[in-house]
């Protein structure tokens, strides 16, 4: 099992990395870059030279090329102590055409193209025009390869926090455990494994909320939105409750305890914050001030999932008995009338009927549009029976099917001819048999109940990871569109893994040890 368990998870890795690497292809180098700044308004209010190197910048920031502007090498140069500031204002001065260059800037536009060039940059001057936007430009830029580009992604991600990412704190660096929660007053009983130079002040913390106990250790590297939810991360865009805010009694590290949202347990460090600022020195005594707000409604991840699960549990519930009894009326009327369904979830588009549930819905009082600000119980019924309808129809169909195929096999012939009932033979044999391709595709179920909810969430306006991955198509939010794909992807290898481990699980004869093939 061990072996095995080794081998699917390195196939695995390697499917996920191929799958990521096919997105990264299509997006990067396949679709049309300029796509990203139809709907830019700060492009269209340029000119000329000004829209050029602001179309690069773009570029830069979307993940298409390395974009190097004359300006930021000269500004490196003086950082490293290579040229001093009047040299690096001297070297700045480009005039609108290169021969009319002061000495120095010929200087270093020349030491700037011939650096990059060898490195296999195209160098580009604008010359200067005079109109609005029509300054001189001096920039390099270059295409990043794609096997750079999936390098650079796994390679970076996976992040572990350390006592060394803070560059200045207060008091000695190190870790400290605590039985008694600071953040709950130190009078709730709550272990907790609190950091002084890490990024996060809580490592460890328990709280009330699903898992109960939550680790800032390791983390996620998806990247970072550019469009979606400007400058956040991808990971905590997918995890961050959403909603109104929600507020309870807050002990903060200076001694003040108020009603606030704060949530502490989510303490960042940021260099510098707690003395540029009085509010913080209210409240903190280190640099630990950036705190995300607690909210009264799930993740984007958490929404897909409590939707997903249950329309996986309503799907079985129902599907399992109505196959079961499919098979056991073969060609009678509940067959019939199963079959019928089956073909009218089969034939009519997945959008069609979502909209005829919603319409039905609607008549019969439920609502058809999720809140964030005022979430209720009525609002999942919807979406979680338009997603669970047709693994219903799915799960019919092929039970059925497995369950008649069993009759004429040639065990059950054998069962017959010992005397055993057909009603011993339906419930001890056949139903045994057929059940066992059906549990292996019980996490692969979930996993299309996620994907499945792409456009579930976008007709019910559901707040989930699957609308999140439509907007992000939308607004070319390439970071999004990889972080997502990859989320999927690495559900799909985990769900086959664990549909194996499910299916040796029921049958004993399944073995994936070497000895018994």
């Amino acid at each position: 099992m061990a072996k095995y368990l080794i081998k699917r998870i390195i196939r695995g890795i390697i499917s996920v990395i191929i799958v990521v690497g096919i997105v990264m292809l299509l997006i990067y180098s396949l679709m049309n870059r300029d796509l990203v700044l139809a709907a830019d308004p700060n492009y269209t209010r340029l000119g000329t030279n000004d829209k050029t190197m602001y179309k690069y910048s773009l570029w830069e920031q979307y993940g298409y090329l390395d974009y190097v502007p004359y300006g930021d090498y000269l500004v490196e140069l003086a950082k490293n102590g290579e040229i001093d500031d009047d040299t690096r204002s001297s070297a700045a001065l480009l005039a609108n055409n290169a021969k009319d260059d002061n000495a120095i800037a010929k200087e270093y536009t020349q030491k700037f193209t011939d650096y990059y060039k060898s490195q296999g940059y195209t160098v580009s001057r604008l010359k200067g025009i005079n109109v609005k936007g029509g300054n001189p430009g001096l920039f390099a830029y270059k295409d990043i390869h794609l096997l750079k580009r999936l390098w650079n992604y796994f390679a970076n991600i996976i992040e572990v926090d350390s006592i060394h990412y803070a560059e200045e704190v207060n008091g000695e660096r190190g870790l400290s455990f605590t039985w008694y929660d600071p953040a709950y007053g130190g009078k709730k009983f709550s272990p907790a494994i609190i950091g002084n130079g890490t990024k996060h002040k809580y490592l460890v913390y328990f709280d009330n909320k699903f898992p109960f106990i939550h680790q800032n250790i390791v983390k996620i590297n998806l990247g970072v939105s550019y469009s979606i939810n400007q400058g956040t991360d991808i990971s905590q865009t997918m995890s961050s409750e959403q909603g109104s805010q929600k507020a309870g009694l807050v002990h903060y590290p200076t001694g003040i305890a108020e009603v606030s949202p704060d949530n502490l347990h989510s303490a960042t460090y940021i260099k510098g914050s707690l003395a540029i600022s009085e509010l913080n020195q209210k409240y903190f005594v280190d640099d630990y001030t950036q705190v995300v707000l607690n909210r009264n409604a799930f993740s984007k991840l958490g929404f897909s999932f409590v939707i997903g699960i249950l329309s996986v549990i309503m799907a079985y519930v129902l599907g399992v008995p109505l196959g079961i009894m499919m098979a056991r009326n073969k060609d009678k009327l509940f067959d019939k009338l199963g079959t019928l369904y089956i073909i009218f979830i089969m034939a009519v588009p997945s959008l069609a009927y979502i909209f005829i549930f919603a319409a039905i819905g609607r008549s019969a009082g439920l609502p058809t549009t999720f809140s964030v600000s005022e979430p209720t119980k009525a609002m999942y019924v919807l979406p979680i029976i338009s997603l669970a309808l047709p693994s219903v129809a799915n799960l019919m169909k092929w039970l059925r099917r497995y369950m008649i195929d069993q009759q004429n096999s040639d065990y059950v012939k054998f069962a017959r001819s010992g005397g055993l009932s057909e009603r011993e033979i339906f419930n001890k044999h056949i139903l045994k048999n057929a059940i066992i391709p059906l549990v292996h595709g019980i996490p692969g179920s979930v996993l299309g109940a996620l994907t499945g909810a792409i456009i579930t969430e976008r007709v019910y306006t559901v707040p989930g990871a699957g609308g999140l991955l439509v907007d992000a198509i939308g607004k070319y939010d390439n970071a999004v569109i990889v972080g997502v794909t990859l989320f999927y992807a690495v559900l799909s290898v985990i769900s086959i893994i664990l549909g194996d481990i499910l299916m040796a699980m029921v049958d004993p004869r399944i073995s994936f040890s070497d000895k018994a093939r």
